[in-house]
């Protein structure tokens, strides 16, 4: 089973619409794959998820950001993150750099150029949602 880290664009992406990341949110569900979290990332997305530009996508599919946030933080497994060096412009992306490496993630899941552009950390690829949904495809298969 595979074993993802999703940035938090990602992860918010997946709960609120309907798309590639949503298929991610999905197979954690169903435990085709397991999440991995951290307390950084999960604050930065309970702040993120608060913010005004997300209410009306929350209030059109009748959802609480408190709910979102609770069911993806139930979804997830947390884990203290690894001390690394700062690697990242953005220290949000260290953080889900840390969190990878200390849950010893198959897959870092991101649509951050900054991320994407390091192609991996530690021998972890990084990589879109949608290679990570054919990743998840090829592993069920076989």
């Amino acid at each position: 089973m595979l074993r993802l880290v999703l940035d938090t664009n990602t992860a918010l992406s997946g709960l609120l619409w309907s798309g590639t990341p949503k298929r991610l949110i999905t197979a954690a569900r169903t435990a085709e794959v397991m999440l991995f979290s951290s307390v950084p990332l999960l604050e930065e997305l309970g702040g993120v998820i608060l913010r005004e530009k997300f209410t009306r996508p929350l209030t059109a599919r009748r959802l609480k950001a408190e709910e979102l946030f609770n069911g993806y933080a139930a979804l997830c497994r947390i884990v203290e993150p690894a001390q690394i060096q700062r690697t990242s412009i953005d220290p949000d992306d260290d953080a889900v750099l840390a969190a990878a490496l200390a849950a010893t993630a198959d897959l870092i899941v991101s649509g951050d150029a900054h991320l994407l552009n390091l192609k991996a950390f530690h021998r972890i690829p990084i990589i879109t949602a949608a290679e990570a949904v054919d990743q998840i495809a090829q592993s069920s298969r076989g």
